[in-house]
């Protein structure tokens, strides 16, 4: 299909509303239909099928002729020789999924092995329902004045949330202790889920749960892990914590003098105050120059220019769609032409989840015929429709998450490889990130909003020295900020680690909290409970910290001198974008950094983002 070089997208075109359907019926990615579909039976059976998948899986990676085979294929070297990089690494992945299900030990071990993953899956899929239900409360234990905040259900207030941006102290304390208040049944099944991860871990042959997950990433093994971890939070906790706390304690002061005491509730809701005192950062003076169709336009015109990408918008078929306001964009390249499909489901409507995801529905693969099956994947945020006065306007915060999301699509856009067993993300956890957290650099660079940003009515640009304020307005409390992450892959870490048995989850958290983040733990709660990233990145989460430091370590070197470089748009395809899991993740960032990096380069990559250096962004005299 022929792209005429016509009008791409413009600031209108994810701003109306469209005609569409139901979802369509080729729609095979059960793992997307049982988040996004809006027909509740239709998400239930394709729970069913994503738990009969997971159980298939796991037999064949218990399939001992399977392994033997395979085994033989790696034990000939002729053939081996004969064999692209890209295919042997397959074969050697294949052959480490092989001998982490346990293929080496005898047939009811096996057997237990693959039970084992199995009522894991289960457990999963309970704890994460756990961790959205709401909590419930006699409408009289709290003042009145206060229970407008929270939806009313008889004789009873229903909280469904923390609440951390209501400016009201005492509403962020009630909803935070009753939407952590520990349920016993979600307490049960966490500590179930960590004991069968760690069973399985020593039925295969790891020490830990953490020890296994940890095979095959950048970092290796927990060790690695623990050394920078420990690095990071000997620079950070010192100093730069403890200036942001006090900070923080300042501004309570100021605004409640009865009560000063600092804790987790008031950080979120203080940090936001502080920006808006000192900086004046206020999300509805931003609102007005980040239509959603002028972001997806600065979007398109940063891939044009540092890829030679363009994103279409296409007119979509008669049930092709689940939702009437999904949006189908075609990736095409200059000289390539298409490369994938992108259906940006960025709507809020009942029912559908919150988060910021995306989705592989179809991975790229080279096929028999010599063609490449093209990657499909959606996009899901949750942002708000357009009014009859307005389009969809973003806030900063939101801006900053499209861009975030479409450095995942872009990834699986851009990856060409053989198997789709490795496209895209389809990579280890701790890689997988740095694409999309890359793209935040961009979208806090001045020179790339300056594109883009235009007040919706009048085409005014946004004015530089509000970039500047935003961009300096990151730093505050980022410290905390960055503080709180460790305090998260640390508890992680322990949870998927050798720790006492005779703790709870609880006690464990208590005492993490109050050693890594610093401030004191909430009597009667159980954040843990809430904590659903122990499913999909158990024993990863320090993941995200790690691809925070290599993105900031590309952006330095790469872009922050100029963030329409061609040529290092260029490099980044083809060192970092186009292998997918087909290559040693740290093998990729050599590549692109021309160097590789030790610990201490990760360490210095996350500190230095929290120096006051505002040298890209300009401001006015």
């Amino acid at each position: 299909m022929a792209y005429p070089p016509c009008r791409i997208l413009s600031r209108s075109d994810l701003d109306w509303d469209s005609k569409g359907y139901t979802v369509l019926p080729q729609f095979k990615e059960a793992d997307f239909v049982k988040i996004a579909h809006p027909d509740f039976a239709f998400r239930e059976a394709a729970e069913e099928a994503c738990r009969n998948i997971g159980t298939m899986v796991e037999k064949l990676n218990t399939d001992v002729e399977l392994c033997q085979s395979l085994r033989r294929l790696l034990a000939d070297e002729v053939v081996m020789n004969s064999l692209d990089p890209e295919t042997r690494r397959v074969a050697e992945l294949f052959m480490f999924d092989f001998e982490i299900s346990g293929i080496h030990l005898d047939e009811e071990k096996r057997k237990k092995a693959v039970n084992l993953n199995v009522r894991i899956l289960d457990l999963c899929n309970e704890f994460l329902t756990g961790t959205h239900l709401p909590n419930k409360i006699d409408k009289r234990v709290l003042p009145e004045h206060i229970r407008s905040n929270f939806t009313t259900e008889g004789n009873y207030l229903e909280v469904a949330g923390l609440h951390a941006d209501c400016p009201n102290d005492l509403v962020r304390e009630a909803a935070y202790k009753i939407f952590l208040y520990p349920n016993a049944e979600q307490l049960s099944c966490l500590e179930e889920l960590l004991a069968s991860r760690n069973s399985l871990a020593q039925l295969v042959g790891y020490d830990t749960f953490a020890h296994r997950a940890l095979q095959g990433t950048m970092a290796k093994n927990p060790g690695i892990r623990h050394v920078w971890g420990s690095k990071l939070r000997k620079r950070m906790s010192c100093v730069r914590t403890q200036k942001d706390f006090e900070m923080m304690t300042k501004m309570k002061v100021k605004l409640n003098p009865q009560n000063s005491v600092i804790i987790v509730t008031h950080c979120h809701a203080l940090s936001v105050t502080v920006l808006g005192l000192r900086y004046n950062i206020d999300p509805g003076l931003y609102c007005p120059f980040f239509s959603l169709g002028a972001c997806m336009e600065g979007l398109n015109s940063l891939f044009s220019q540092l890829l030679g990408i363009s994103l279409y918008a296409e007119q979509t078929q008669r049930g092709e769609v689940w939702s009437e306001d999904v949006r189908k964009l075609a990736v095409v390249h200059e000289n390539e032409g298409l490369l994938g499909y992108i259906y940006c489901d960025f709507f809020q409507r009942p029912d559908k989840p919150h988060q910021d995801c995306h989705f592989t529905v179809r991975g790229g693969r080279l096929k028999e015929n010599g063609e490449y099956q093209l990657p499909v994947v959606v996009l899901m945020l949750s942002l708000p429709h357009s009014t009859r006065n307005a389009p969809t306007l973003l806030s900063p915060g939101m801006m900053e998450n499209l861009f975030h999301e479409m450095g995942h699509a872009m990834h699986s856009m851009l990856g060409r490889t053989r198997y789709q067993h490795v496209t895209g993300t389809r990579c280890p956890t701790d890689f997988a990130e740095v694409p999309s957290i890359l793209m935040e650099y961009f979208a806090n660079d001045y020179r790339v909003v300056n594109q883009f940003a235009r007040h919706y009515k009048t085409g005014q640009p946004l004015p530089k020295n509000m970039v500047s304020r935003l961009c300096e307005s990151k730093k505050v409390c980022a410290a905390a900020d960055m503080q709180l992450q460790v305090f998260y892959a640390a508890l992680d870490q322990i949870y998927h680690g050798k720790h006492p048995l005779q703790k709870s989850t609880t006690e464990i958290l208590k005492e993490t909290q109050e050693k890594v983040y610093g401030l004191p733990h909430v009597p009667n709660t159980a954040w843990q409970l809430r904590f659903s990233h122990l499913v999909g990145y158990g024993a990863k989460y320090y993941s995200y910290l790690m691809s925070r430091a290599v993105a900031s370590m590309v952006w330095k070197q790469c872009f922050a001198h100029n963030p329409f470089d061609r040529a290092m748009g260029e490099r980044y395809r083809r060192e970092m974008l186009a292998h997918g899991g087909g290559k040693e993740p740290i093998l990729m960032v050599q590549g692109m950094l021309q160097k590789s990096p030790s610990v201490e380069d990760f360490v210095d990559a996350l500190v230095s983002d929290l120096d006051q250096d505002f040298e890209t962004f300009i401001t006015d005299s």
